[in-house]
């Protein structure tokens, strides 16, 4: 099997990763690119402060205008008339300056020159100053409105060198992004056993869980989706063990309902083989009790398959209309030999008759099972009482008994399809899954049903056909 990257490794590398970038990022713009940038941003500036001064040229104030750029900006400003005389002058850069001072008469004239001549009355000049060794910008632009020339406008300011304040911030970047790494490696490492090491648990807690240990803990973390993710692995354990001792449960029960029926087919065989095999009479009522308990295994067998099919989806409902009335009281009249036979009283109370829209052959076979169920818990008097009520939400059918009733924390179970009842016993009729069978229909139809029970007296069990 490939062993893949865990995920404490793959956080501590991401969070590293994370940390060079960083530092990289940070020497880039920092270092790299600094230069760069002041220029950029320092000849970007030098030129607003000539946009604003065109604006304000010719206003009332705009000598005292001038002096505040000029010394605020530190900057030096020259402007010239249509004659070529200095009609305003300001020099902050003294022996710095390309634009005042006598030596620098050639080099104003000239860019003076290339001014005039420029078709958009613009120029931009990076100078380096051999002598002072500095670098300098001048910008260079006409005065006026329109295409009339009122005169021409110079800025000069000085580009600092930024060769030394480089070099120091690579030292302070090389120990920051030492530090930096330092710190990342150790955050990488902490978060990372932040995060697996909940999650490392609970892999190990479900592998325990995976070979059978129900009594596994599923502790969460320090966030919200370790925690959710433990509630939910606690809650499938516990289905899981609900679900282990409902099979065992299962087993024990369908082991018992067949032993019986083989036990009394083996043993009613050998008693025709040796004792009644000459006997007709008692020869035949054996076989009668061997071909009542084929049945009932049949029939027990059969409620399993079933059942399966009902819950693996396999069964669809045939969904027909018809009237619920007239069919209860078909299934009720089949009851007149069990009542006959065996002194069961099966009272049906019916509603006005109704058309309701299922499977009728699944539904039957629900109203069979609950009062199949109710013979079988009903009290000495053997009374069952069916009961339709036509309600706004559907057709409510009720099968009541007069049985012990059941236990309050029982109820819930009531229904599951590997619960037997403690007061359970040996069937008149059914093969003992008939409410498992009666879930699993209804589920399949979504209709709402329960059951009520009062100690001593008796159980409700009801389902509602839902109107269409």
């Amino acid at each position: 099997m490939e062993q893949r990257i865990s995920l404490r490794a793959r956080l501590c590398l991401a969070f590293i990763l994370f940390t060079v970038i960083v530092s990289v990022l940070m020497w880039l713009f920092e270092v790299v690119l600094l230069e760069g940038f002041y220029y950029a941003s320092k000849i970007r500036e030098t030129e607003k402060t000539a946009i604003s001064l065109i604006a304000a040229y010719g206003t009332e104030g705009f000598d005292d205008y001038l002096t505040n750029v000029s010394f605020s900006d530190q900057i030096c400003i020259e402007i010239l008339d249509t004659r070529n005389r200095v009609a305003y002058e300001r020099d902050v850069m003294n022996q710095k300056c390309l634009l005042h001072g006598p030596h620098n008469y050639n080099t104003l004239y000239n860019m003076l020159m290339e001014l005039q001549e420029d078709s958009d009355g613009i120029i931009r000049r990076n100078v380096f100053d051999e002598q002072i060794g500095l670098n300098t910008f001048v910008f260079g632009c006409k005065l006026g409105k329109g295409d009339k020339v009122e005169g021409y406008l110079f800025l000069n300011t000085a580009l600092e060198p930024v060769g030394a304040a480089i070099n120091i911030m690579k030292r302070m970047l090389m120990y920051i992004s030492i530090l930096l790494l330092i710190i990342g490696v150790l955050i990488a490492f902490y978060l990372s056993n932040w995060l697996a090491v909940p999650i490392v648990r609970i892999t190990k807690s479900a592998h325990r869980l995976a070979h059978g240990d129900f009594n596994t803990k599923f502790e969460g973390g320090s966030y919200r989706e370790v925690d959710e993710l433990a509630r939910t692995l606690t809650y499938a354990e516990q289905q899981l063990s609900r679900v282990d001792s409902m099979q065992r449960d299962l087993i024990a029960n369908v082991s018992h309902d067949l032993r019986t029926p083989l036990t009394m087919l083996k043993a009613y065989a050998e008693m025709i083989r040796d004792i009644s095999g000459d006997n007709p009479v008692k020869r035949n009522a054996h076989l009668q009790v061997i071909i009542d308990e084929t049945d009932r295994l049949a029939m027990l067998v059969n409620d399993i398959l079933d059942l399966s099919k009902l819950e693996n989806g396999s069964v669809r409902p045939d969904m027909q209309t018809f009237d619920i009335t007239v069919r209860m009281e078909d299934i009720i009249s089949r009851y007149k030999g069990i009542s006959e036979k065996m002194g069961y009283h099966i009272h049906f109370t019916p509603d006005e008759p109704i058309e309701v829209t299922c499977d009728p052959a699944q539904i039957e076979r629900v109203i069979c099972n609950l009062i199949n169920n109710a013979i079988n818990y009903t009290g000495e008097d053997k009374n069952v009482y069916v009961r339709q009520v036509n309600a706004p939400e559907g057709v409510r059918i009720e099968v009541r008994d007069t049985g012990k009733g059941i236990e309050e924390d029982k109820i819930a179970k009531i229904f599951d399809k590997y619960y037997r009842s403690e007061n359970h016993k040996r069937e008149v009729v059914g093969t003992g899954l008939g409410l498992s069978i009666v879930k699993a229909i209804l589920k399949m139809h979504e209709f709402h049903y329960g059951v009520s029970s009062t100690l001593g007296e008796g159980s409700v069990f009801w389902f509602v056909i839902k109107n269409s």
